[in-house]
């Protein structure tokens, strides 16, 4: 997957924009305390770009060393620092309960690991921590029918749905939890309506 993502992310234009995602900069806004935040499958950095602007230490990764290249460029010409690294998941070596806020953005995972790699990611957060969510839901297939320029996976086991994220993340609280439908306008590969999943939790 990785060369899928750096052909994607060679492209001279941001893939998916570079504003922040909507429901992100929104949850983000109802943190108080300020502290570092760790976003998952990161991509070119648009939502890292955004946190590092309000004050947050970013963390970020992402398997593509291009979508690297693109984030941190992105930085500079916003003038922020981001702790940006090419890693798989499995490689990860983040202290424990170290991270103030984890975020996973349309980070989408294979069935066969979602789970893992879910619970993985939880032990970087501290106790008390924020987990902010939007990804696309099981149903999101029949929008991508109406229109592909949805964009998101078209394997339903690469879609999520909330029993399966309420089993992933069984150590939360969750505060929001909810599928629904949302216009995305999200460069060019995130157009139109989409059905996903929204969650905000925070860690016991």
């Amino acid at each position: 997957m990785s060369e899928f993502w750096d052909k994607r992310y060679s492209e001279s234009t941001y893939a998916y924009g570079v504003e922040p995602n909507a429901f992100f900069k929104e949850a983000l806004a109802t943190i108080e305390v300020k502290g570092t935040v760790l976003l998952a499958a990161e991509g070119e950095g648009r939502n890292a770009v955004y946190a590092a602007k309000q004050g947050w230490k970013v963390k970020a990764f992402d398997q593509s060393e291009e979508a690297k290249n693109k984030a941190l460029s992105l930085a500079t010409q916003q003038e922020v620092v981001l702790d940006y690294i090419v890693s798989d998941i499995e490689l990860l070596s983040y202290e424990r309960e170290s991270m103030d806020a984890l975020v996973l953005i349309y980070a989408h995972f294979p069935k066969e690991v979602r789970r893992a790699y879910h619970q993985k990611l939880s032990q970087y957060l501290k106790v008390g921590g924020w987990l902010i969510m939007e990804a696309f839901e099981k149903k999101h297939l029949e929008k991508q029918r109406v229109n592909t320029k949805v964009g998101g996976p078209n394997q339903i086991d690469m879609l999520y749905s909330l029993e399966e994220l309420r089993e992933d993340f069984l150590g939360f609280d969750f505060l929001l939890l909810e599928e629904t439908d949302t216009l995305l306008n999200e460069g060019i590969y995130h157009q139109g309506e989409a059905r996903v999943v929204r969650l905000i939790a925070k860690k016991k």
